[in-house]
């Protein structure tokens, strides 16, 4: 019996994704979205992958119908999904995970995880084209992988 969860972290697909990026999230329990899809159908290949999707607004998106932002609780670890980073993480979360930089992060500032999975499309610096793969359970975000496609 596998324990804990694994999600697939993408953001900032700016109306385009790398082909077989859908195929690489196969498996995952749910699949996280932080902003900047653009056009709505640009998800439709995930959302035909069958574990649930996630989806915050960003800044360039006009569906107003995805949240600014979700609190979520998953295998007992709480986290904040945003697009903006805010300027300092609201009380009670183990992790902010967010996009809207294109560059991919991962820091422990004032006992919070700060958590970017860089930008699918159009990194910055000397950044490549990532996702990330999450692992949480019994109450840990267990593991951070960044994955450059």
């Amino acid at each position: 019996m596998a324990l804990g969860m694994r999600i697939a972290v993408f953001s900032d697909t700016h109306d385009r994704y790398p082909p077989g990026l859908p195929a690489r999230m196969k498996g995952a329990d749910e699949i996280w979205h932080l902003g900047d899809v653009c056009a709505p159908e640009t998800l439709e290949e995930f959302v035909r992958l069958g574990p649930p999707l996630l989806v915050v607004q960003g800044n360039c998106d006009t569906d107003v119908t995805w949240p600014l932002a979700l609190d979520l609780e998953r295998e007992g670890v709480r986290f904040l999904l945003t697009h903006i980073p805010p300027a300092q993480a609201p009380a009670g979360f183990a992790a902010v995970l967010h996009g809207h930089t294109h560059v991919p992060r991962d820091e422990v500032l004032g006992g919070v995880r700060w958590l970017n999975p860089g930008c699918i499309t159009r990194p910055r610096g000397d950044a490549a084209r990532s996702f990330a793969w999450l692992t949480v359970g019994r109450g840990k975000l267990t593991s951070w992988e960044l994955v450059r496609v």
